[in-house]
Order: structure tokens, then C-alpha cells, then sequence
């Protein structure tokens, strides 16, 4: 714990102190988020966040390695996996944040992201099933790890659309896994997620209402691959039952929004990539919450997944479908609610 809480805060205290360079960079070069009918700010907001989040992980994360303390004796292979997957990945993220980037690059490069990783050792090698021992994947694991990779980082960019949303909600996910891995005694998992946890929030100290910059797709790309390998490390040891479902769990609430949008945009015909204003935080505000009281509900609901993450790892996995099934209907609940309330603002 003590060791954990110490990476947290040098990788808050690197974001924090990044993050106003990243700024000077972005209003530097032009990259600026401009309002449109989708953006809820109201003033041209610089981007790049996401360097300072992903300097944060990645400098902190090398530093410990060569340091004295327990980080030096881990295998070097996920770091170094991790490390070569993001670097295209933040390189894309940059030239989309000032240019625009086209979706097809974005999944192929995340596609390339997720290949390097299984190249290094990353994989699923077992998937859950509720109903008896856990599935052998095989030759499925590298294809299942793509398609893994890909919807989390494309969730966590889905979900970016308040001040200190996607920040908040991958620290929270962050801290579940850290507990989770704690439990099984994974010290990788705990190193990483401490390391994203603490940089989330050296960020949010500039990107929390009304923010002064937004992690961009730089940032939101890096924290879904971030977050993925992370998951997908949590999946080697101790809880092979669970597999997946435990980080499916725990960021429950970006990957419902982007399943959702998915389906959404399909059966309406429209393109699956192009954004829209009915995902779960322009419902709360149609509902007529503020973005800060949208952004604290999200919130909370992210801590009630991430809580019911760290529960299934502890409880016998006989509760597994009731616990899923409860937060089914917590999320479809929160969902209903807002579309009856704002329906009623409208009428």
C-alpha cells in the first residue's frame, strides 16, 4: 500500500505539473477543441491533456523500474509491450487533436496497438462462463485481445464528453482493478493501475468544471490502451474463472454507452464512427442536471460498478449472475429516468 500510494502521487505530481506545458503546446500549435452542436463547453479549449497523462504513466513507470523498491524486479516485457503499443497510439492521438484523424486509421492503428501487445505477452487466454469452468481460448486469444482492445479504447473515447468525465472514470475503474488485483496478490496490475490512477488525478486538478484543457483523443486513446492491457494483465493469475468480467464490470459504465451508441447508430442507419448527442452524459443534461451534477452521477455510478468489481473477486461466484443483474438494472434505470425526465422538460 504505502509503495502504491507513493507511485499514485509522483505520477499525480508529473500530470499536474505537465499538464500546463501540454496547454502551452496545444494553444501553441492550434490544437484547439472549437464548440459545436455535440460539445457542451462554450469557449475554443486547448487539447494535448493526454501527453501529460501518458508522461505521467510511462516516465513514472521506467523511473520505478530502475529506482530502488519492488518495481525492479518485474519482468520488463509488459512495460516495454505497453510502452510500444502507446507511442503510435499518443502519435496518432496528436495529429488527430490538431488535424483530424479519419476512423479507419484510428482502428488500425489500435488494431496494430493491440497485436504488438500480444506479441509481449498480453492476451485472453480464458473467457468466462457463468455456468461452469472457464473457456480455453486457443488460437481465439489473439483475436478476442484485438477485439478487446479496440472496444475499451473506443469507450473510453465515446464517454470523453464532460469536463473530468473520462478522467474520472478510468481513476475509479483504476482503483477497483488495484483492489481486485490486491486480493490475488498481483503486484503488476496494482503498479500500473496506481500509476494511472494517480496520473488521472494530477490531471483532473486542470480538466474538473470548467476545464482549463481536455485530454484530447491523445489522452482518451491512451487511457483505453492503457486501461485494456491493464485488464488484460489482471487476467493471467488468481481469477481465471472471471476472466474478463471483472474489468468488464468495473468499466461497466463506458462500455454500456458505447454498446449502446453502437446499436444505436446501426439501427438507425447512420455510421457507426460518427458522433451523435444521445449518449449517457447529454441525456443527464437533457434531463436538466448540470454538467457538474451530471459529472458526480456518472461518477457514482462508475464507483457502484467499480465496487461490484472488487465484490465478485471476493464473494463465491454463485453471486456472479445476481450482481451483473443488479447493475443491469441500476444502469437501465439511471438511463429511463433521464429520458422520462427530460421527455417531461420537453413537454
Amino acid at each position: 500500500m504505502p509503495y502504491s500510494l507513493a507511485l499514485a502521487l509522483a505520477a499525480a505530481a508529473v500530470a499536474f505539473a505537465a499538464t500546463p506545458l501540454a496547454r502551452a503546446l496545444a494553444v501553441r500549435v492550434g490544437a484547439m477543441d472549437r464548440p459545436d452542436a455535440r460539445r457542451i463547453h462554450s469557449v475554443p479549449t486547448p487539447r494535448f491533456g493526454g501527453l501529460a497523462i501518458a508522461l505521467a504513466v510511462l516516465a513514472v513507470a521506467w523511473a520505478a523500474r530502475v529506482l530502488p523498491g519492488p518495481a525492479r524486479e518485474l519482468d520488463p516485457l509488459p512495460l516495454l509491450g505497453l510502452t510500444c503499443a502507446a507511442i503510435p497510439v499518443l502519435v496518432l492521438g496528436l495529429y488527430d487533436d490538431r488535424y483530424g484523424a479519419s476512423p479507419w486509421a484510428k482502428l488500425a492503428l489500435q488494431t496494430c496497438a493491440a497485436l504488438t501487445l500480444t506479441v509481449f505477452g498480453y492476451g485472453v487466454p480464458l473467457l468466462t462462463n457463468p455456468f461452469g469452468p472457464a473457456i480455453v481460448t486457443g488460437l481465439w486469444s489473439v483475436p478476442l485481445t484485438v477485439l478487446w482492445v479496440i472496444a475499451l479504447t473506443n469507450a473510453i473515447n465515446l464517454i470523453d464528453g464532460l469536463d473530468g468525465l473520462a478522467a474520472g472514470i478510468v481513476g475509479i475503474a483504476s482503483a477497483a482493478l488495484w483492489l481486485t488485483a490486491r486480493g490475488h496478490g498481483d503486484f503488476y496490475v496494482m503498479f500500473i493501475a496506481a500509476l494511472l490512477l494517480g496520473s488521472c488525478a494530477g490531471f483532473l486538478g486542470w480538466n474538473k468544471p470548467p476545464a482549463r484543457i481536455f485530454m484530447g483523443d491523445t489522452g482518451s486513446q491512451f487511457l483505453g490502451l492503457t486501461l485494456s492491457a491493464l485488464s488484460l494483465l489482471e487476467n493471467r493469475k488468481g481469477t481465471a474463472a472471471l476472466t474478463l468480467l471483472l474489468p468488464l464490470v468495473a468499466l461497466g459504465v463506458p462500455l454500456a454507452d458505447s454498446a449502446l451508441a453502437f446499436v444505436r447508430r446501426l439501427v438507425r442507419g447512420q455510421h457507426v464512427f460518427r458522433g451523435d448527442t444521445r449518449h449517457i452524459h447529454h441525456r443527464l443534461l437533457e434531463a436538466g442536471l448540470s454538467p457538474t451534477a451530471a459529472l458526480l452521477v456518472l461518477w457514482a455510478l462508475s464507483a457502484v460498478f467499480g465496487a461490484a468489481a472488487v465484490l465478485l473477486e471476493r464473494l463465491p461466484h454463485s453471486w456472479t449472475p445476481v450482481i451483473v443483474a443488479a447493475l443491469g438494472v441500476v444502469m437501465l434505470s439511471v438511463l429511463l429516468a433521464a429520458h422520462l425526465r427530460a421527455r417531461a422538460r420537453r413537454d
